[in-house]
């Protein structure tokens, strides 16, 4: 793997921002394979080397992965000049793993978004071959019915003539339904909707890749993925 600065790395590991581990540094309780290391800039392999900070051995991450509750109005980007993105959110030692939204959720729609430096993950998470589930809410402006889960079942032609995959609704009230889909067109949902008539009030995902949003998560508010959240992302990555 690349080298890493030893500030990055130990600022990654949980010891506080670049300027507190410059701190650190010249107390001189940083040891690289045993030598003690003071310069901010030193490369090391955090695979390879043995690195303590103090008598606390670090566990190089190579992958994070966390799970978000977007807000509304806040932009699916890493960075943006005008924006508040869902990486702003983020604590600064998460900031500093490099992370990226996997996917993307429109400005005013909320909830399940998964954040990594996983480009294979991504990758396979994103690729429209793939099929991967996304599960939504979705409250309309107007009333349901058996007509629209038909709809949905066969597919539905979008405004620009493409036809989607067949999609499941599930009515949960007179102008709320779950809505999941196996593709990832710009503004899908709503274009489904508008195509029978109907416009999106409020859309919210609940589930990516058969990751659930955990439930006790604020808007803004995030986690790391948990053991069985993890056993999903290795097995994602595992199939052809």
């Amino acid at each position: 793997m690349p080298m890493m600065r030893i500030d990055k790395l130990v600022s990654q590991s949980g010891f506080g921002s670049r300027k507190e581990v410059k701190a650190i540094l010249k107390q001189k309780v940083v040891f690289v394979d045993g030598e003690v290391v003071t310069d901010p800039q030193m490369r090391v392999n955090p695979e390879t080397s043995a690195i303590y900070v103090g008598d606390v051995l670090i566990e190089y991450e190579k992958y994070v992965y966390v799970m978000m509750n977007k807000p509304e109005g806040v932009i699916s980007a890493s960075y943006d000049e005008e924006e508040q993105t869902v990486c702003d959110l983020l604590d600064e030692k998460h900031q500093w793993h490099d992370l990226f939204p996997v996917g993307r959720l429109d400005k005013d729609t909320t909830g399940l978004i998964i954040l990594s430096n996983d480009g294979g993950f991504a990758h396979r998470a994103l690729s429209p071959k793939k099929h991967v589930e996304k599960v939504y809410i979705a409250q309309v402006d107007r009333e349901l019915g058996e007509k629209d889960v038909k709809a949905f079942e066969n597919g539905i032609t979008l405004d620009d003539g493409y036809k989607t995959m067949p999609a499941n609704l599930e009515i949960l009230s007179e102008k709320e339904a779950k809505v999941i889909i196996k593709e990832g067109k710009f503004h899908q949902v709503k274009r489904m909707f508008e195509a029978l008539g109907g416009s999106v009030l409020s859309l919210k995902r609940v589930a990516f890749a058969g990751i659930n949003l955990d439930a006790s998560l604020a808007p803004g508010q995030f986690r790391r993925l948990d053991e069985k959240e993890m056993n999903i992302i290795v097995n994602l990555l595992s199939k052809d």
